[in-house]
C-alpha cells in the first residue's frame, strides 16, 4: 500500500528527530548546566516532554521569555472529509475496528498528512493536548504504522520518545535501532543510541545485540566485536541470539576460526546456535575447500539437535570434492541416502561431478538407474552436466535423449 508523503520525509533523506533535538542543547555558564531549548521539537510544556537534565530556573525562565517573543506555529487539525484520495480513503477503512478513537483519529490525520498542515511534531503536540493519549495509544498507533510499512513510522516513532505520555524505557529504543539495522541505516542507529545514552538508558544484552546484528550485516567487524565485548562486560550469560550475531560477523569477514571458537564456547555452555547459523559457516567453510573445517561444523550442528538435509549434505560434498576427497564426497552421498535423505539437483550434480574426474561412467550410470527406481529424477544442473560429460566422449545420441527426458520432465 502505497502513501503520498512529501520528501521530506523520504527514507533515504530522512535525518534522525533525535539527533536534531539533541543538537538544540545548549550549555549555559550557569555551574555547566544544559538547558533544552523551548523550540525543541516538542514544547516540554504542551506536551509533557521530560528535560534531559536538571534544569535551571534561570534557564527556564530565559527560555519562556524567549518563546513568548515569538509566536508560535501551531498544527492545522482539520476533519477529515470526502476531499481526500481513493487511496486514503481504502486505507482509513482498513484501520483495526477495535481501534479507540483517539488513536484512529491521529492515524487519518497521519495517513493524510501533507506538510502545508504544519510538521510532524506540530501534529503530535495537538494530539496529545487535545486527547490526552497514554503509553497504550501511542503503542497501538506504532503497531499499525509499523504494520503498515508507513513512511512516517519512524519520525512518529523517535518524536514519541521525547513524549512524557508514552513513558519511553530501554525496550523502546532497542526496537527503533533494530528497525533502522533491518534497513542498514547506521546512522540513524547510531544516534538513537547516542539520544538513549544521553537521557540516562544503560544498553542492555538485547540492545547490544541488536547492535552485533547491525554491524555485522554492515560487515562492521570491530565495532560488532566491541559491541560483543561490550556484552560480555555486562556479566550476564551470552544467549543464542547473541552468540549467532557475533558469529555471522566473523562469518562475513571471513574470519571462520573466530566463528568456530564461539561455537565451541557454546557448545561447552549447552547453548546451540540456530540452523541459519551453522549454514552460513558450513557454507564459508565449503566455499574454499576446508573440508575439515566443513566436516567439524557438520558434526557440530547435529550435537545442536539440527538434522542435515540436502542442502547442509551438499555443503559438506562441495567441500570435499574442492579439496580433491572425491570418494568422501561419494561416501556423503551414499550416508545421506542411507538415512533417507532424498537427493537434491545440486547433490546430484556434485556426485557427478565427482565420478567424472576419477572418469568413472560406469558408477555414474550405476548411481543414475538407482535414483530412477526410486523415483528421483533428475534437475537441470545434473541434466546439463551429465550431457557435457557424454558430449565430451562423443556420445551425442544419449545427449539428445537426456536432454528430451529432462525437457520432458519439465512438463509434466
Amino acid at each position: 500500500m502505497g502513501f503520498t508523503v512529501c520528501n521530506a520525509f523520504s527514507c533515504s533523506t530522512q535525518t534522525s528527530i533525535l539527533s536534531n533535538t539533541i543538537g538544540r542543547i545548549h550549555q549555559y555558564p550557569l555551574k555547566g548546566v544544559f538547558f533544552l531549548q523551548k523550540g525543541s521539537i516538542f514544547g516540554y510544556c504542551e506536551l509533557g516532554f521530560k528535560p534531559l537534565l536538571a534544569v535551571s530556573n534561570v534557564a527556564v525562565q530565559n527560555g519562556i521569555a524567549e518563546n513568548q517573543a515569538n509566536e508560535k506555529p501551531r498544527y492545522k487539525w482539520v476533519k477529515i472529509g470526502s476531499d481526500i484520495s481513493e487511496e486514503q480513503k481504502q486505507a482509513i477503512l482498513k484501520l483495526p475496528p477495535k481501534m479507540i478513537n483517539r488513536c484512529k483519529a491521529l492515524m487519518q490525520q497521519i495517513i493524510c498528512y501533507s506538510l502545508e498542515k504544519g510538521s510532524m511534531s506540530l501534529l503530535l503536540e495537538a494530539w496529545v493536548k487535545s486527547m490526552k493519549p497514554e503509553r497504550n495509544d501511542w503503542l497501538a498507533v506504532l503497531k499499525e504504522l509499523d504494520r503498515l510499512n508507513h513512511p512516517l513510522y519512524f519520525e512518529v516513532a523517535e518524536l514519541s520518545l521525547l513524549a512524557e505520555s508514552f513513558e519511553a524505557n530501554v525496550r523502546d529504543y532497542t526496537k527503533i535501532i533494530h528497525g533502522y539495522a533491518k534497513q542498514n541505516r547506521l546512522k540513524e542507529a547510531e544516534s538513537v543510541l547516542l539520544s538513549m545514552k544521553t537521557r540516562g538508558f544503560t544498553c542492555d544484552q538485547v540492545t547490544l545485540t541488536a547492535l552485533v546484528h547491525m554491524y555485522s550485516k554492515a560487515g562492521s567487524l570491530e565495532m560488532a566485536e566491541d559491541m560483543f565485548e561490550e556484552m560480555r562486560l555486562l556479566g550476564v550469560p551470552l544467549d543464542k541470539r547473541s552468540f549467532g550475531s557475533m558469529i555471522m560477523a566473523y562469518v562475513r569477514a571471513g574470519k571462520l576460526s573466530q566463528g568456530e571458537a564461539l561455537l565451541k564456547e557454546m557448545e561447552e555452555q549447552e547453548i546451540y546456535a540456530g540452523k541459519e547459523v551453522y549454514k552460513a559457516l558450513l557454507r564459508a567453510y565449503s566455499m574454499i575447500g576446508d573440508s575439515k573445517g566443513a566436516q567439524k561444523v557438520f558434526d557440530t550442528l547435529q550435537l545442536g539437535g539440527v538434522i542435515p538435509d540436502a542442502t547442509i549434505c551438499g555443503l559438506l560434498m562441495n567441500a570435499y570434492i574442492m579439496s580433491g576427497q572425491l570418494s568422501e564426497a561419494c561416501i556423503t552421498f551414499e550416508n545421506m541416502r542411507r538415512v533417507g535423505i532424498e537427493p537434491n539437483d545440486k547433490c546430484i550434480a556434485l556426485l557427478l561431478t565427482a565420478y567424472e574426474t576419477e572418469n568413472n561412467l560406469s558408477k555414474a550410470l550405476d548411481v543414475l538407474m538407482d535414483l530412477e527406481r526410486d523415483g528421483v529424477v533428475l534437475g537441470r544442473e545434473a541434466s546439463e552436466l551429465l550431457a557435457r560429460w557424454f558430449k565430451r566422449l562423443g556420445v551425442v545420441g544419449e545427449v539428445e535423449l537426456v536432454l528430451r527426458d529432462y525437457a520432458s520432465n519439465l512438463v509434466h
